[in-house]
């Protein structure tokens, strides 16, 4: 056996030598797969959750030529063999409200659905959103300090990177409180992937349904509202499926990936007290860091499936029509051939937004401004009012969820005293 035979026959997933994404999923260290695959080669063969094949892209430049390639489609049920949906058992009344969004569609329908969106999804409500996160996040941190001082011991995922972006886009939505607790337990349980993802998928529909009924029965200043009045300029407006569809669309793409983004870049700040300590002298410092935070913990893993309409040439290797496409995003943007030292977090690093963590081309993520303002807030105001904060365990024992959005399971810190500085004035 050469030495190539015995590094693949060593790799998880690989049983009688296949590479599976059950297998990478649960691989402890699919950093340093990721990092074979890409040096081995930018494209691999791979068998997806249902048994059917698919193509790996590792590489930044061929990822980035994926991602914005007209000839790799993201409608499955119209260019692809399979679907995210069917290897997960969703059924297809359920099914409809995850296929149709504009994540799986190609112009000229993601265009049509993008631009009625957009209409709402604007930058300045975005921008009036601040000091609503901002007040959400103090209070948080003040529930925080009352839970430490009551029970010894407090845990910075369960009480601000989960319940913050939740609320904010509850808030967002317009989702009535005693609902949230239900949109909150379904997003986590989808995101998980596991035994509970078709229930949490169902209840997800029925929670996005009641909305839209309540914001046409009594409508209000948020996007659910403005999308139900939203029309282009030829009078095209989004249909009742569109607006659930929208609805589940904007909690599962903003919810967890903030949540885990938020959870990576604390525990790295708290794991590395110097950087820390930098970023509480120097507050400019924290757009970058939150850049940085994505490039090097990127939440989402893996881009959305795509499909070759016809035959392409993907990093020298030639794929049929009809195959699968997954762009490894996590690889990508640790490609050495790109970003300079790319297993060290560099605060000022000149290229820092050329990451793929929103993706890139026309899904590039609308909420991206969204998910780096919370994560500035989030983390700028802990360190500001909590500059003591410390881990109460060492770094090494923290356990990651494995996941398609993945980061820290649990952050057990102290808070240390608040500083001077305190809350937002």
């Amino acid at each position: 056996m050469t030495e190539a035979d015995d590094l693949a026959a060593t790799r998880p997933g690989r049983p009688g030598g296949e590479l599976t994404m059950g297998g990478l999923m649960a691989d402890p260290d699919r950093l340093g797969t990721y990092a074979r695959l890409r040096e081995d080669g930018p494209v691999s063969r791979c068998l997806f959750f249902d048994g059917n094949p698919l193509w790996l892209v590792t590489r930044y430049e061929d990822a980035k030529a994926v991602l914005s390639d007209p000839r790799l489609a993201s409608d499955s049920s119209k260019h692809g063999r399979m679907r995210v949906t069917d290897a997960h058992g969703l059924p297809e009344n359920i099914a409809r409200y995850f296929n149709g969004n504009m994540l799986d569609s190609d112009p000229p329908e993601h265009t049509r659905l993008r631009g009625l969106v957009s209409r709402s999804f604007t930058a300045r409500r975005i921008a009036d959103l601040r000091p609503a996160v901002e007040r959400i996040v103090d209070r948080l941190i003040d529930d925080a300090a009352e839970r430490e001082r009551r029970d010894g011991h407090v845990d910075l995922v369960d009480v601000l990177a989960d319940p913050l972006p939740l609320s904010v886009l509850c808030e967002l939505l317009g989702v009535p409180d005693d609902h949230r607790h239900r949109w909150a337990a379904a997003a986590k349980d989808l995101t998980a992937m596991g035994p509970d993802v078709v229930a949490a998928a169902g209840t997800l529909v029925e929670l996005a349904k009641a909305l839209v009924d309540l914001k046409r029965a009594r409508p209000g200043a948020d996007l659910i509202s403005d999308l139900i009045r939203a029309r282009d300029d030829s009078g095209d407006r989004l249909s009742e499926d569109e607006l659930v569809t929208t609805a589940i669309t904007v909690l599962g793409s903003g919810n967890e990936s903030t949540v885990q983004l938020i959870a990576a870049g604390t525990f790295h700040l708290l794991s590395h007290p110097e950087q820390a300590a930098a970023l509480a002298d120097d507050p400019a410092l924290l757009p970058g860091a939150v850049e940085e935070f994505l490039r090097y913990f990127n939440p989402f893993e893996l881009s959305g499936v795509r499909f070759t309409t016809e035959p392409v040439t993907i990093g020298g290797a030639d794929i049929p029509a009809g195959e699968a496409v997954l762009v490894v995003l996590a690889a990508a943007d640790r490609d050495p051939r790109v970003f300079a030292e790319p297993d060290r977090v560099d605060f000022s690093r000149p290229d820092g937004r050329g990451h793929l963590a929103f993706g890139h081309g026309i899904h590039y993520c609308l909420g991206a401004p969204l998910g780096r303002m919370q994560a500035e807030v989030a983390i700028g105001t802990l360190w500001r009012r909590r500059p003591r904060v410390a881990l109460t365990v060492p770094a090494e024992r923290i356990s990651w969820r494995a996941a398609f959005v993945s980061g820290p399971g649990e952050l057990p810190v102290r808070l240390g005293p608040e500083a001077e500085v305190g809350r937002q004035p």
